[in-house]
């Protein structure tokens, strides 16, 4: 295999001894491994209130001997998470940084709208999405990360804070043909579909998992393990996942 990646979402970091407590194991699992991941990638609600100290513990927990890449949630607020997560100086536009992993250049997106549980990729983060992609060598395999989905997971909760607009997405990822897959967090519960003719793949919650309409009325299962994500990208350019939990 070429590239280990392991993905997480939807911390929910609120100084609880609870959301301390599943996020630590979630890293020290990680952290664990025989073979160590390439990077873990954090598709967002890091905190709970997007307070300073929220991400202050976040950092601490999140240091690991493997790069952590993270992208902010609806949850999030962009001055205190530059600030006290990235260490940079703080302010509000959007946070979109690109890493080159093994090979591979993974897109850590924004799509945040302060004060709105849905997200929007604005104007200037899609030209920097499209300005970062053609900038790349021809054969780099991309992958694309932010906070919410965008397309229904079929669930009222996650479906009525959609990433709104997608369809200027999509068809950027279209003139990008080395663009691998899409991930993303948001809706807390494990997914498989596709967007834009790729693989769309939703990260599980660590703070609680999603029930499912036909589950049971409450959505919020609290008694569920943390989840993860393993991605792998083989010499084909095939992309596998795995889904895990952390007991």
């Amino acid at each position: 295999m070429t590239l280990l990646l392991a993905h997480i979402s939807d911390l929910h970091l609120d100084g609880t001894e609870r959301s301390v407590e599943r996020a630590t194991r979630v890293m020290d699992h990680l952290r664990s491994l025989p073979r160590q991941v390439d990077a873990v990638l954090v598709t967002g609600d890091i905190a709970d209130h997007g307070a300073e100290s929220e991400y202050e513990e976040a950092a601490r927990i999140l240091t690991a001997p493997f790069p952590v890449l993270t992208c902010p949630g609806n949850h999030d607020e962009r001055a205190a998470y530059r600030k006290a997560l990235l260490g940079e100086t703080p302010e509000d536009g959007p946070v979109n940084r690109v890493h080159h992993v093994a090979g591979s250049a993974i897109l850590m997106c924004d799509a945040s709208v302060p004060g709105r549980d849905d997200g929007r990729l604005d104007a200037a983060t899609l030209k920097w999405i499209d300005g970062t992609l053609a900038a790349l060598p021809g054969d780099t395999p991309a992958f694309i990360a932010f906070h919410q989905p965008p397309v229904e997971v079929h669930h009222p909760l996650p479906d009525n804070a959609m990433l709104q607009e997608p369809e200027e997405l999509a068809a950027l990822i279209a003139a990008h043909p080395q663009v691998v897959a899409v991930l993303t967090g948001h809706a807390h519960t494990a997914v498989a579909t596709t967007f834009a003719d790729r693989p769309l793949l939703v990260g599980p919650g660590v703070t609680w998992t999603l029930r499912l309409p036909w589950e049971g009325d409450d959505p919020a299962d609290r008694g569920q393990p943390p989840g993860l994500a393993f991605h792998i990208l083989g010499d084909d350019r095939r992309l596998t996942t795995h889904y895990r939990v952390v007991v």
